[in-house]
């Protein structure tokens, strides 16, 4: 593994990061605080190749690599954390339309997630009584003459109210009436596009962070699709979603990259500026112990976090690898934020400083793509085989 980045990588963090400081940083506190969804800046990274990093050029991606996606994360979530998981949950959805869909599944959908004609994709696998647990599932998928009647209710769907196709799980095989659900069999996968009848997104979440990140209920009230709607074969769904949320984790993970590196710029640069006893903070002791905390754990972070973004573009088995990064790239982002919130006192409990942003975004992280404690029951059968 080489530990930087070649050409194609550098060029695509460097393009993230020009449109970040050009196009999202002036305006994220402003996102954050009316709870906006950002769909002209999605569309302007879509234009940039930002919603396809790792999809083919026919079908409108960048086809740079999962690295090059790693680093675009982590500079788009150093400017704005609610526009990196738009970004990221729309790229795994075209990642798993292009590896499990047939040849007129990733035609017709791909190439208008890349193109941000949709303006996202969602990932409706959570449910009210299923979060960790799939196999709780209750949505079920009926069969009907030519597709699929969908029912049930799906929770916690990112961009749900705008996606413009959404994967969504139901239960095809085993009875729901089982105490727990009816286990991880039966799961089958569909592709819904957003607006099809019966489709009903509820009230967007008033979240802590990410607020500009729509979050919603689902209803799904007989919803219709066709035979050629289902992704992967009848009952193979849990696979694909476990597949995908291995992906995701890497995502996931840069996205606490890019929050903590945010974090940790605003505490040093006021470090330097803030005088107290006749001197700047940045030369006490206690200051720069905090400051130099966050650079090692903001660093092993990255090194995580990108070997095991190589080790999914090598085609190498990486799912225990992209849980570590996700687990310890979280949980540092949380610990790195914590800190940088105490360098600037009083000032970092107001909102005109940015970093009490940062530390409301940091938290979801070590929840969804897989709590921490997911993320180390995978480690430890790993480590245990």
């Amino acid at each position: 593994m080489l530990l930087e980045p070649n050409e194609t990588q550098a060029l695509v963090a460097r393009t993230a990061r020009d449109f970040v400081e050009r196009a999202i940083r002036p305006v994220a506190s402003e996102l954050d605080r009316e709870g906006r969804f950002p769909k002209e800046i999605l569309k302007g990274l879509a234009d940039l190749g930002m919603m396809g990093v790792n999809l083919p050029s026919e079908l409108g991606g960048a086809e740079a690599g999962v690295v090059a996606y790693a680093l675009a994360m982590i500079e788009v979530a150093r400017g704005c954390a609610s526009t990196a998981v738009t970004m990221s949950v729309t790229n795994m959805v075209g990642e798993v339309i292009h590896a499990f869909g047939t040849d007129a599944q990733r035609h017709k959908h791909i190439p208008q997630l890349t193109s941000g004609a949709y303006a996202a994709g969602a990932f409706a696998l959570s449910e009210p009584e299923a979060g960790s647990d799939p196999g709780a599932m209750r949505t079920v998928a009926t069969k009907v003459d030519g597709g699929w009647s969908l029912t049930g209710q799906k929770q916690w769907i990112t961009s749900g109210a705008y996606a413009g196709v959404l994967i969504v799980w139901a239960r095809t095989g085993a009875p729901t009436a089982l105490p727990g659900g009816g286990g991880t069999r039966g799961i089958t996968c569909f592709l819904v596009e957003g607006g099809a009848k019966g489709l009903v997104p509820g009230k967007p979440e008033d979240k802590m962070g990410l607020r500009a990140s729509n979050t919603v209920p689902l209803e799904l009230d007989g919803v219709l699709v066709a035979d050629d709607a289902v992704l992967g074969d009848i009952g193979g769904g849990f696979r694909i979603a476990m597949m995908a949320l291995d992906g995701g984790r890497i995502g996931i993970a840069s996205q606490a990259i890019g929050i903590a590196t945010a974090a940790l710029d605003e505490a040093a640069r006021y470090a330097r500026e803030r005088k107290q006893f006749g001197k700047p903070i940045a030369d006490f002791q206690a200051i720069q112990w905090m400051i130099a905390d966050c650079k090692v754990e903001l660093e092993a972070s990255r090194m995580l976090t990108l070997r095991a973004a190589w080790l999914k573009e090598s085609g190498k088995p990486f799912a225990q690898e992209a849980a570590m990064a996700k687990l310890y790239a979280s949980e540092a982002a949380n610990r790195i934020c914590a800190r940088c919130f105490q360098v600037h006192g009083g000032y970092g409990y107001v909102k005109e400083f940015a970093i009490e942003r940062h530390l409301r975004d940091a938290r979801v992280t070590t929840i969804y793509e897989g709590t921490s404690e997911i993320q180390r029951i995978v480690i430890a059968r790993g480590a245990l085989k």
